[in-house]
């Protein structure tokens, strides 16, 4: 597994540039024999031409009068040193073949392959050449024909100039020579750039796996810290957001099961003492140490209040837990919070009386629609209005006002009781919080709880201002864009 990448990128390196250099060989090899074999070709044919001319010349001087034929037999003994290669002198029908300085007749066999269609060329009055791989020199020939032509214009003759093309191997042998040579400095340079280059990529991947070992281990404030503009920085990038979005489902973990814990904490504080003083009554009747009836009637009654203490508690409970259920449906209409606040004002209106405080409703002819749940919107409202008798001393009162805005409607609910400590304000709306006093001697510590959960649910925004000793004002504000 160590220097996998290395070894790979190597290997990718050195396979691309085998490739590369076998079809650059290719391609030269192809293209320098045929340039080389081309300007061979060229050079034939000027030489060809030259000497045609040459002897054409030649041919007009020998019939101009006797004695000027001396040149020209003279030129055709020495035409090879001339030619500087094989050269041929041939008819039409190629009876009679003059070769440089020999005389001789000769067979279509003893000239180069593909001479007949040359010849036949030639005869039309083109300059052609062809181009052949001798077998038993070894290397590729060129032979070039052109006309020889009369003072009359007329062809009489063929020239063949027949010549290897000298050096053509040995100058494949350097090419290819230099070619390797320069495939090993590559192989060698890709080898230095592919270690130069794992190793660029290989860090910030080890600090990645690094990272990612210890997420899966728990620690989730381990960032990367890798800052690239390229794909391994947006992997680093996803690796420490990963690392941060799981910090905070961490914490929040932590701060569920602290809350569970408290619940479950609370909830066993809450029932233990009822269900104790059940038992405890249950015991006394059940053992007959009670034996008046007044006596036992007092135990029932207090039974029936413990229980229905305990009825109480477990509707909060199933309450709020319906409420903070998001798949809890709240079915939601226009209504009137005039018509609702009037609603749960008149179902307190006795429990008020009974200590004697007084409700101030202050929003007569006023109104606000708003869409929402009628029953939840009443029931945080009662909520409210409750806490405020129950913590109001006898023969005050509780004030209920109303500031229609255009948008906005602001009701707060203000009684003049002993007040709530500044620092205890924060956690009013935390369940099973309630202070302990003798006008709460009853109280679940829900019912703030659950009034906050219906605001929320409705998108009203709740306040609490309160002075120890001044009495306490709750501000609910309505948009009627919620």
């Amino acid at each position: 597994m160590k220097y996998k990448i290395t070894k790979r990128l190597i290997g990718y390196f050195s396979a691309v540039l085998l490739i590369f250099s076998i079809i650059v060989g290719i391609l030269f090899q192809a293209l320098f024999t045929q340039h080389t074999a081309n300007i061979h070709k060229r050079e034939l044919q000027t030489r060809a031409l030259s000497i045609a001319d040459t002897l054409s010349q030649f041919k007009e001087t020998e019939h101009r009068g006797p004695g000027m034929g001396g040149g020209y037999g003279a030129y055709l003994r020495f035409i090879d040193e001339i030619a500087m290669s094989k050269v041929w002198l041939v008819d039409e029908k190629a009876q009679r073949i003059e070769m440089g300085h020999k005389n001789s007749s000769l067979s279509y066999d003893s000239l180069p392959d593909g001479a007949e269609e040359l010849i036949s060329q030639i005869f039309m009055g083109n300059t052609v050449s062809s181009q052949q791989f001798s077998p038993v020199l070894g290397v590729h020939c060129i032979t070039a024909g052109v006309p020889v032509k009369n003072e009359n214009g007329d062809i009489y003759a063929a020239l063949l100039l027949h010549s290897p093309v000298d050096g053509m191997k040995q100058a494949q042998k350097d090419g290819i020579l230099i070619l390797v040579f320069c495939i090993f400095a590559a192989l060698l340079f890709a080898a230095v750039l592919s270690v130069i280059l794992a190793r660029h990529f290989i860090k910030p991947l080890k600090v990645m796996s690094n990272v990612a070992g210890q997420i899966i281990n728990g620690n989730y404030t381990i960032y990367t810290g890798i800052k690239q503009n390229d794909e391994i920085g947006t992997l680093a990038h996803n690796i420490d957001e990963l690392s941060l979005r799981l910090s905070e489902a961490e914490s929040e973990r932590k701060e569920l099961d602290k809350m569970r814990q408290d619940f479950i904490s609370n909830i066993s504080h809450e029932l233990r003492t009822p269900v104790t003083v059940i038992k405890g009554s249950l015991e006394v009747l059940d053992q007959g140490l009670v034996t008046e009836p007044d006596e036992a009637k007092e135990y029932l009654k207090q039974m029936l209040t413990d229980i229905s203490q305990l009825q109480r508690l477990v509707n909060d409970l199933l309450e709020i837990s319906r409420l903070q259920n998001m798949n809890f449906k709240i079915e939601k209409k226009q209504i009137n919070l005039a018509s609702v606040l009037s609603e749960a004002v008149r179902s307190m209106q006795p429990v008020a009386a009974q200590k004697n405080i007084t409700i101030n409703p202050c929003y007569n002819g006023q109104s606000f629609p708003f869409s929402g749940d009628y029953g939840r919107i009443r029931q945080m409202f009662v909520i409210v209005i409750d806490n405020a008798i129950k913590f109001s001393m006898p023969g005050q009162a509780v004030d209920i006002k109303m500031k229609v805005m255009q948008n906005e409607c602001i009701i707060t609910i203000s009684d003049y009781g002993a007040g709530i400590p500044e620092a205890d304000i924060p956690y009013i709306f935390d369940r099973f919080y309630s202070k302990q006093s003798s006008q709460n001697k009853n109280g679940s510590g829900l019912g703030l709880s659950i009034a906050n959960q219906i605001a929320i649910r409705h998108g009203i925004k709740i306040t609490c201002v309160s002075n120890v000793g001044n009495g306490t004002s709750f501000s609910f504000a309505f948009s009627c864009e919620t």
